[in-house]
């Protein structure tokens, strides 16, 4: 059989056909024509988009053909030495070349979320069939019907076929016309943010099979997919026209789904549900969902980078994080040397395999790309419809019923999620004020999409001053009684992106339960891995705030996040977590005993000298503690780690692996033990402190 190309992975309107080869035996050449054709015949019950009669026409006429091979395919016995006329195999060669293009043509017009994008390119649909139908024509011309003893009906059929594909040319349908200039006549509404005519939406969404809100959202991914690979597109990086009118295409569906086909269907509901904050049970051939999310934005990376310190991080929440003046890691809270990104290849591969496995949609996945993600639309109308969209969504969250509340919170939660300028058009639409209302909800879904909207709009730089002036208390209360775990976890997120701005930070740490809330996710039994990872982020960021640190000691971390390092089931990443808030932690002098008077120094004397197997971060972060603990310890803390003959084969074991950060400290340490032996020898007189006592063991 012959093996043509798939169309994975395939441009919509490109045909990638594959010619026969020279010395092709008639019968398989036969059995790939009758094949192909009985693919083709699989779309009668397909939905098409666009040129609805051409490709009716289309149908009959391959059904036809398949009579034609089928009879032949019996015959070639009888009559094989025709077959070797060069004319007879060369006009089924190019038959072949011909269907397996009409296939990909087929695929593109019925192709769920290309709807819209085909219709629009009805014009150039109708060319290509019309040029493969004539090129059949031709060939079954070139074939020497006259030279083979078939059935006179099987020649009337070929006879048939070509009369009707000259007389019956396929041209650009009336519907398709009218659908077309409908779209943009609805486009030029947009571009003056003027209301359009929803029975006219609605006509051409019946025209191109678009009926539910999750059609919506499969069009706007393909639609996003097609934008990136414009813009990858060498040839045409210097004219935008036809990433314009996908912008504006953007703009129409999107409008589509929040304002027209708003009626959001369960499967849907449950795939989006599942996008953000990671369930433990969640898992992919045994790969962690937690290791895709991104630790700022808490939801699936869609672009990993990997910073100075190894972590990694989807690219937009890092470049926001740098952008806000942070030149620290955000988990480590390591002051960075460098602040370039590195992709990560290797994860971003896995998001893709599990994305598609689970049918979650990410607008965004990319190469180092910028998509309709994180810039604004390029077009006029994409523009204007992202703001009546917004319009309308703050509408209904202010005046509509408790039904039509939940649909807009949801689509809020969506919009939000996935655009930076559909964050800007919400909080310009005065969006922030009812969903902090809508957190004391008693519907448990509002009350959820309402506080995963809010932390969404919390990365943009006014949502996040209006977030903080109004919602500050209402979203700590969240934090401790939210009806949801994941609305808790979001309220928690929340707090990290506020916490980036030093007023908002104090303001977080001087309310009295914000940060006992957040120790409460660490702490608590029901919560996972992932949740306490993402409660620690948000301590780590109030730390950044001097003031706050006496407000997380006072909340009890200490004890707190060593009673879950000496936990056996504790995973790799949460134990270099919370290794790296007690090493910020053992920065200030109570810190440090806090931690020694809790047996903190004995632990990470453990850990640093356990298996080799432990993860580079976790010894990175545990060597960063041991040195605070030794700077503001002194000398007792450096005498118990001389009488541990484990801790410098440690110590050199972290110093010639090269981890950034993590070297330069071992270095140090190992320097303070050999200063503190020559001292004992009287040679050297150490630069440690003196006039504090700290019982170290």
């Amino acid at each position: 059989m012959i093996h043509t190309k798939t169309g994975s992975g395939r441009r919509i309107l490109t045909f990638p056909a594959v010619q026969p080869c020279e010395s092709i035996s008639i019968v398989t050449l036969l059995d790939s024509l009758i094949q192909l054709a009985g693919d083709i015949l699989t779309f009668k019950s397909k939905h098409f988009s666009t040129n609805k009669q051409s490709f009716r026409d289309t149908l009959r006429r391959i059904r036809n053909l398949v009579l034609v091979f089928e009879e032949i395919r019996i015959r070639v016995g009888n009559f094989r030495r025709y077959f070797h006329n060069s004319a007879a195999v060369s006009s089924l060669k190019e038959i072949h070349v011909s269907f397996q293009k009409l296939k990909f043509l087929f695929e593109d017009c019925t192709r769920d979320g290309a709807r819209l994008c085909m219709m629009m390119n009805s014009d150039q649909v109708s060319d290509h069939l019309r040029v493969l139908t004539r090129s059949i024509s031709t060939s079954l011309s070139a074939f020497p019907v006259a030279s083979v003893d078939l059935p006179s009906e099987v020649n009337e059929l070929i006879d048939l076929v070509v009369w009707q594909t000259r007389k019956y040319g396929v041209q650009l349908e009336t519907d398709d016309k009218r659908a077309m200039s409908s779209v943009n006549r609805i486009l030029a509404l947009f571009a003056n943010k003027v209301v359009p005519d929803p029975d006219e939406i609605n006509r051409i969404l019946d025209h191109v099979g678009i009926r539910k809100w999750g059609d919506c959202v499969k069009e706007i991914n393909f639609i996003g997919e097609e934008i990136a690979a414009e813009r990858l597109d060498e040839k045409k990086k210097k004219s935008n026209v036809q990433v314009e009118l996908l912008s504006s295409l953007m703009g129409f569906i999107c409008y589509c789904r929040c304002v027209i086909l708003r009626r959001i269907e369960r499967d849907d509901d449950d795939h989006h549900n599942n996008d953000g904050i990671m369930k433990d049970q969640d898992l992919i051939r045994g790969l962690k969902v937690e290791d895709l999310l991104c630790p700022i934005s808490l939801e699936i990376m869609a672009d990993p980078v990997v910073i100075e310190t190894g972590h990694t991080y989807d690219r937009s929440s890092i470049t926001k994080w740098f952008g806000s003046g942070n030149i620290t890691c955000p988990k480590t809270g390591k002051i960075l040397a460098s602040t370039e990104l590195v992709d990560n290849v290797s994860v971003r591969q896995v998001i893709r395999k599990h994305c598609k496995t689970n049918g979650i949609t990410l607008a965004g996945i990319s190469r180092r790309r910028r998509t309709q993600d994180d810039v604004a639309p390029e077009s006029l109308a994409s523009k204007g419809a992202g703001k009546l969209i917004a319009k309308f969504l703050t509408s209904e969250l202010i005046n509509g019923s408790e039904e039509m509340i939940y649909r807009a919170v949801r689509e809020i939660r969506v919009q939000t999620k996935t655009s930076s300028f559909n964050r800007s058009c919400l909080v310009k639409a005065g969006a922030v004020t009812p969903l902090l209302k809508l957190l004391s909800s008693g519907d448990s879904r509002i009350q959820e999409n309402a506080m995963a909207g809010i932390l969404n709009l919390s990365k943009h730089v006014t949502g996040k001053s209006k977030i903080a002036g109004e919602g500050l208390k209402i979203i700590v209360e969240i934090l401790n009684e939210g009806a949801k775990t994941e609305t808790r976890l979001y309220s928690a997120s929340s707090l990290f992106y506020l916490s980036s701005v030093e007023d908002y930070s104090r303001s977080i740490g001087e309310n009295p339960d914000a940060i006992s809330g957040l120790m409460n996710i660490v702490k608590g039994e029901d919560y996972g891995d992932s949740a306490k990872r993402n409660g620690l982020l948000a301590v780590m960021g109030l730390l950044m705030q001097s003031d706050n640190h006496w407000r997380v000691l006072a909340a009890g971390a200490v004890p707190i996040l060593l009673d879950l390092l000496r936990s056996e089931e504790i995973s790799g990443e949460l134990t270099a977590d919370c290794l790296a808030t007690l090493a910020k932690l053992a920065e200030y002098p109570d810190g440090t005993i806090g931690v020694i008077r809790r047996g903190g120094l004995k632990l990470a004397v453990k850990i640093l000298s356990s298996s080799e197997d432990s993860p580079a971060a976790v010894k990175q972060h545990c060597v960063a503690l041991i040195l605070n603990l030794c700077l503001n310890g002194g000398r007792d803390v450096v005498g118990v780690l001389v009488k541990n003959t484990l801790v410098m084969g440690s110590l050199y074991t972290v110093l010639s692996n090269g981890e950034c950060g993590g070297s330069k400290k071992a270095s140090a340490l190992i320097r303070m033990i050999h200063e503190f032996q020559e001292r004992k020898t009287g040679s050297v007189e150490p630069n440690l402190q003196r006039g504090r006592f700290v019982h170290a063991w």
